[in-house]
């Protein structure tokens, strides 16, 4: 738990994000809703050309949705623990038989970064490397995308102004290159929408010879395709 958070509990009374319940900032119904969902396959509608195969934790929809923002826009710290058991659980299901990857985030822009003040998926890929480890897996966090042309806001786009949006967005980092170079590489992110942020990472990492296996997320939005489990 961060200094912020524990401040926050201590002398102020803390609340759950999920239920808004006086107590920790997720209480124990929360957290076992969060640990009891099931990883899907999650394809959008449509599927935009480029996207590697997809897996979600949990739809983007109630308690984890409320967990999801109040960690990344109100900076609770302490839910980046039981977010990242979230997306441990998604890369488990998107690495299937394997052990060992390199999980890359999708980057956000420096202007994102200070308003938050923090890095909001970093800190959940960060967990989720540590959670994985823990349970025996070869897993390293690799910050090989930066963005090189910031995006306009997304909000209210539709699939195809998303993906001209986020054209030339993001670039593969040089020193990354060779170092994942016939590497099992995974993409991480928190929310899966219409898959656009996804491609043109895909299509960054790709323009430098590195392959991605698929992506991994907390949840997708409802407007999806579940295929498998």
């Amino acid at each position: 738990m961060g200094l912020r958070d524990a401040f926050v509990d201590l002398v102020l009374g803390g609340v759950c994000a999920g239920c808004g319940v006086p107590g920790p900032a997720i209480c124990g119904g929360c957290r076992a809703e969060l640990s009891a969902a099931v990883p899907f396959t999650a394809w959008p509608d449509p599927v935009p050309a480029g996207l590697p195969v997809p897996t979600a934790t949990a739809p983007y929809a109630g308690a984890l949705r409320k967990v999801i923002l109040a960690h990344k826009e109100d900076a609770h710290y302490a839910l980046a623990r039981p977010l990242g058991e979230v997306l441990a659980s998604a890369v488990r299901a998107g690495l299937g038989t394997r052990r060992a990857a390199w999980l890359c985030p999708v980057p956000s822009t420096r202007t994102a970064v200070r308003k938050r003040g923090h890095d909001p998926l970093r800190r959940l890929v960060s967990a989720a490397v540590q959670e994985l480890r823990r349970d025996g897996y070869d897993v390293r966090l690799a910050d090989a995308l930066t963005v090189v042309r910031r995006p306009a806001d997304q909000a209210g786009l539709s699939a195809e102004q998303r993906a001209a949006n986020l054209a030339g967005a993001f670039a593969a980092r040089s020193r990354w290159a060779e170092r994942l170079t016939d590497q099992p590489v995974l993409l991480v992110d928190d929310v899966l929408t219409t898959g656009s942020t996804l491609v043109e990472a895909a299509r960054a990492l790709s323009l430098r010879g590195i392959p991605v296996l698929g992506c991994a997320v907390v949840a997708a939005t409802p407007r999806r395709t579940a295929s498998g489990s």
